[in-house]
């Protein structure tokens, strides 16, 4: 794998990861105000969010990469038999 195609798998995996992350923890206030919506959440912690997301993106593509460069499943054979 090479670096823009490990960047580009990154930022896939992070994407994905981050919309499995932003609903934790996410609570509606009791009374909301006038004029927003009433699912908005209280407090969104989105830094934290980012975060976790990062460290979890990067562990999954770590993982993803180990799989690619070991050969142990090889993607070139399988497009070959295609």
């Amino acid at each position: 794998m090479g670096w823009v195609s490990g960047i580009a798998v990154y930022f896939v995996v992070w994407w994905v990861v981050l919309f499995a992350v932003l609903p934790w923890g996410v609570r509606a206030p009791d009374d909301p105000l006038p004029g927003t919506a009433e699912s908005a959440p209280q407090q969104p912690r989105l830094m934290l969010k980012f975060a976790v997301t990062t460290v979890v993106a990067a562990v999954v593509w770590a993982g993803i990469y180990a799989v690619v460069a070991s050969d142990l499943i090889s993607f070139r054979e399988m497009a070959r038999g295609m």
